[in-house]
């Protein structure tokens, strides 16, 4: 049997990268996807990826910075499939524009706290009572290992992740037992974005290098968000799981 069947599951930022890789595993597992993404046309090849290949997908234009955006997403996903069990904050990210606290741009810390930390808020806030309504299930934030370890040159990243690491520990607590809340701490995960990011930064070139296990890909993500997504995690919350081929150790 599907270790996804007869569940609903939101992802946002799902057009590209991780997401796209996690909706697709997610869909050949059984779910029945939301890809709310910002890049429609990105969102739409995600869902007709996963539609062509056998499995149900809807996509929804969707800000996660935007109250309103947010709840109609969860809202699109109730009203389309009856429910919601899984919702997997997936939407965000780094640019080159970060630094340490003494030199970088004020605006990059806004934009990435905007993004990271109040775009998981806002899923939190709204898919959470769905995910309640529809009987329970698990809720999937995404941290960074930049949120449990020191790397320098990333202030404004470490300090929204970081934020997303500490809210994942509260959520737990407060919505137990209906709602399980975890969630993956990745180190750089070879995304298009990510490749791009790697080659012009020296610090990042640094960390790369120290992967244990060889270079993470998208998958390797979306396997663990599986996995806290199923009912095999049922005794599991409030964790933040590094997928980071041994970099915090190295």
């Amino acid at each position: 049997m599907p270790r996804l069947e007869g569940k609903v599951s939101l992802l946002t930022g799902a057009g590209t990268g991780i997401g796209r890789a996690t909706a697709r595993l997610f869909a050949k597992e059984g779910a029945k996807v939301v890809i709310a993404e910002l890049d429609a046309e990105a969102g739409e090849q995600t869902a007709h990826a996963i539609i062509q290949a056998g499995g149900e997908a809807i996509a929804i234009r969707t800000d996660v910075t935007e109250p309103d955006s947010m709840q109609a997403a969860v809202d699109t996903a109730v009203r389309h499939y009856g429910g919601l069990h899984v919702l997997h904050n997936n939407a965000g990210g780094s640019t080159a524009r970060d630094s340490d606290v003494t030199d970088a741009p004020l605006e990059e810390f806004w934009r990435v706290i905007k993004l990271d930390l109040f775009g998981t808020f806002l899923g939190c806030r709204f898919g959470i009572p769905a995910i309640i309504q529809s009987g329970g299930g698990s809720v999937i934030n995404m941290a960074s290992n930049v949120a449990l370890m020191g790397i320098p040159g990333r202030d404004c990243y470490t300090a929204a992740k970081g934020g997303v690491a500490a809210i994942t520990r509260s959520m737990a607590v407060e919505f137990a037992p209906k709602v399980r809340v975890n969630a993956i701490a990745p180190s750089a995960t070879m995304t298009d974005r990510v490749r791009k990011l790697v080659a012009g930064n020296t610090a990042l070139d640094k960390l790369a290098n120290a992967h244990l296990l060889g270079l993470i890909e998208p998958e390797d993500i979306a396997f663990m968000a599986l996995f806290l997504a199923s009912d095999e995690s049922s005794k599991v919350t409030g964790h933040v799981y590094p997928v980071d081929s041994g970099v915090i150790i190295s």
